[in-house]
C-alpha cells in the first residue's frame, strides 16, 4: 500500500455511460457512509462542453436513476465535491488547464495528500493521456493511475498501452481494473478458502474431480457494436474476468492479505495454465430465438453483416502444477443465454467406497458427489451440497437425498447495503491499496494464454458454430464436458 490518501479523485469520461451507472453512484454511496476522505474533492474531465453547475446536474441525474434512494443520503454534500474541466485528450492543448484545475484544490505536490486519476477513455487515448499529464505536470511520486479495460486486443498491444504508462507511472502506482475483484462474493472465496481450516486439506486433486466457471448473459450487443465485433467473448470475458476467478480458485494460499502476496500467488496459477488446444474449445454466435420470453434478433442482425466473431465459448484449461494436476477446469461465457448468471461449481469426488449399496437399495440409494457452488451474481450465495438420510422408514433400505447448505449472504449480515463493486475499487484506489487490482505481469500471462487459444483457431480453420438465443450455447459445448462424463450446471 502507497503511504498516503488522495485528497483529489480525477476521472476521465466523467460524462460517459460508466462514470453515470457506476463510478458517481458509488462515490455517492461511500460519500452517504461516511468512507471517503473529508477533503475529497472529485473533478471530472471529457469532452462535453459543460461547466462545474451542469456537471453537477448531470451527476445528480444520474444518482436518481442509478442508486437507490435510500443510499442517496448527503447527496447534496456529494455534489459539492464535483467540479468540471472540459478535455479533448487527443491533443496536449487542453492539459495545462486541466492541471490548474486541478490544482484549484490543492497541488499535486502536497504532503498532506495526493491525486488519484481514473482514466475510462477509449485504448487509443491511452497514450495521448499519459503524454498530456506529463506533459502537465500530473504525473508526480504523488500521483497514482486507475485504467479500465480493455487494456488492448492481444499481448502486443497490452504491452503498448503498459509501456506508455509505465513511461509516466512506476508499477507501485498503477491500479488496473476488473470489477469482479470487487464484487463482495468474489473476496468471499478467498475467505472461504484461507480463513476456515476445513477446506485446505481438500483442496486439491485427491479429492476435488472438476471446476467448472460460469459467466452468462442475456444481453447482445447492448450499444457495443464496434467494441465487441472486434472483441468477441474470449477477449471481452476470458481474458480478464474468467481468468481472475479461476486464479482464486486455484492460487496457493498467500503469506498474507497484502498486494504482493496475492498477487504473487494468482500470477503462479496464470503462467501454469497448459495451452488449450482446438478440440478443447467451442466456440458459437447466436441467432435470433427467445430470452425471457422475448423474441431477439441474431448478432448478425444486430451487427447488420456476417461476422466470425464469436459470442460464446467455452475452454476445458489445466493447470500444471502439484495441487491441480489431473483436474479440469471448463469455462463458459456467451451472451443471449437463458439466464444472467455467474457462478463457481466446485465438484468433489464421489466416495471411495459406498456402504450403503449393500443395504438393499443398490443405484437408488441417492448417493452423489458433493459440490460446492459459489453464487457471484444476480445471487450472491454459498451452497455446500451435502448427503442424508431420507426420513422415515424404507423396505429397500437406507435412501440418501442431497441436502443444500446455503448461505444468503444479503440473509447473513443483516442491515449492510448490496454494495455496487466498483465501491470497493474506487476506495482502494484514494487508500493505494492494489490488492484487488491486477498486476501487470497477471495481465501478459492471460494475454499469452489467450493469444496461444485464438492462434490455434486461426490455424484449425475454426469459426463459431450458431445457437439459437435463449440456449446455452451450441451443442459442442455439451459435448466438451460430456466425453468426460460431467455435466454443466443449469
Amino acid at each position: 500500500m502507497t503511504d498516503f490518501a488522495a485528497d483529489r479523485l480525477l476521472l476521465f469520461g466523467a460524462t460517459g455511460d460508466l462514470a453515470r451507472r457506476k463510478l458517481l453512484p458509488s462515490l455517492c454511496a461511500l460519500c452517504a457512509d461516511g468512507l471517503l476522505p473529508e477533503n475529497l474533492a472529485i473533478i471530472g474531465t471529457a469532452r462535453s462542453e459543460i461547466d462545474d453547475a451542469g456537471f453537477r446536474e448531470m451527476a445528480r441525474a444520474a444518482l436518481e436513476e442509478f442508486l437507490p434512494a435510500q443510499r442517496r443520503g448527503g447527496m447534496a454534500t456529494f455534489l459539492n465535491r464535483l467540479s468540471y474541466q472540459q478535455l479533448d485528450a487527443s491533443t496536449i492543448d487542453g492539459f495545462s488547464a486541466l492541471a490548474e484545475k486541478v490544482r484549484q484544490v490543492g497541488g499535486p505536490d502536497d504532503q498532506n495528500g495526493g491525486l488519484a486519476i481514473f482514466l475510462s477513455t477509449a485504448p487509443s487515448l491511452f497514450g495521448p493521456t499519459i503524454a498530456g499529464l506529463e506533459h502537465a505536470g500530473l504525473t508526480g511520486e504523488r500521483v497514482r493511475m486507475c485504467l479500465e479495460k480493455p487494456l488492448g486486443t492481444d499481448l502486443e498491444t497490452s504491452a503498448e498501452i503498459n509501456d506508455a504508462v509505465a513511461a509516466a507511472f512506476s508499477e507501485d502506482r498503477i491500479f488496473r481494473i476488473d470489477h469482479y475483484l470487487g464484487k463482495e462474493t468474489v473476496q468471499n472465496l478467498l475467505a472461504l478458502r484461507f480463513a476456515n481450516i476445513l477446506f485446505e486439506p481438500i483442496w486439491n486433486s485427491n479429492v476435488i474431480d472438476h471446476v467448472q466457471i460460469t459467466v452468462a448473459e442475456t444481453v447482445g450487443l447492448e450499444g457495443r457494436v464496434t467494441f465487441y465485433d472486434d472483441a468477441g467473448a474470449l477477449r471481452d470475458m476470458v481474458q480478464n474476468h474468467m481468468l481472475q476467478l479461476l486464479a482464486l480458485v486455484a492460487m496457493e494460499p498467500p503469506t498474507s492479505f497484502d498486494a504482493t502476496a496475492v498477487r504473487d500467488e494468482k500470477v503462479k496459477v496464470l503462467r501454469a495454465l497448459r495451452p488449450a488446444l482446438a478440440t478443447e474449445t467451442v466456440t458459437g454466435q447466436y441467432r435470433a430465438g427467445a430470452v425471457d420470453g422475448q423474441a431477439v434478433p441474431g448478432y448478425d442482425e444486430e451487427l447488420g453483416k456476417a461476422s466470425t466473431t464469436e459470442t460464446f465459448t467455452a475452454i476445458k484449461a489445466h493447470v500444471d502444477n502439484w495441487r491441480w494436476k489431473g483436474v479440469p477446469f471448463y469455462l463458459r461465457t456467451g451472451k443471449r443465454l437463458p439466464e444472467r448468471v455467474t457462478e463457481i461449481l466446485v465438484q468433489f469426488r464421489a466416495v471411495p467406497h459406498s456402504i450403503f449399496a449393500g443395504a438393499g437399495g443398490g443405484p437408488g440409494t441417492g448417493l452423489q458427489p458433493n459440490s460446492l457452488l459459489i453464487g457471484i451474481q444476480p445471487d450472491e450465495d454459498i451452497t455446500l451440497s451435502l448427503m442424508a438420510k431420507v426420513p422415515g422408514l424404507d423396505e429397500d433400505g437406507v435412501r440418501l437425498r442431497e441436502v443444500p447448505l446455503q448461505i444468503k449472504m444479503p440473509d447473513a449480515f443483516v442491515g449492510q447495503h448490496r454494495r455496487i463493486a466498483y465501491e470497493r475499487l474506487l476506495l482502494d484506489l484514494i487508500k493505494g491499496d492494489q490488492t484487488l487490482f491486477v498486476r501487470r505481469d497477471e495481465v501478459e500471462a492471460q494475454w499469452e494464454w489467450v493469444d496461444a487459444i485464438r492462434a490455434e483457431w486461426e490455424a484449425n480453420g475454426v469459426t463459431p458454430k450458431t445457437y439459437a438465443s435463449g440456449n446455452w450455447g451450441p451443442s459442442a459445448a455439451i459435448a466438451l464436458t460430456e466425453r468426460d462424463g460431467v455435466s454443466w450446471h443449469e
